[in-house]
């Protein structure tokens, strides 16, 4: 099967240039999605991506572990969190 994101390149790890706010971005730009669609799509509110992206909060724990997988492996990570009856 192909990737229904051949656009996406992973983005730099979080670090020092840009933190968790550009790596938080980076993720969710090369998705392709806008903050509101990249939150309904992982679970979170729209206030919560864009306080990640403006530097205010961080993902941590098992978002941060989300992130990671969506960064490696798109597809899985978003298939994994559609609802039930969007994966038969």
């Amino acid at each position: 099967e192909t990737s229904h994101f051949p656009q996406f390149a992973a983005p730099a790890a979080p670090g020092p240039a840009g933190g968790d706010a550009a790596y938080a971005r980076a993720i969710r730009a090369t998705a392709r999605m806008t903050q509101a669609e990249f939150a309904a799509r992982i679970g979170v509110p729209v206030e919560t991506v864009r306080n990640w992206e403006q530097g205010k909060r961080s993902p941590r724990g098992p978002t941060r572990a989300l992130l990671r997988g969506i960064e490696q492996a798109p597809d899985l990570a978003f298939a994994a969190l559609a609802p039930a009856r969007m994966r038969s």
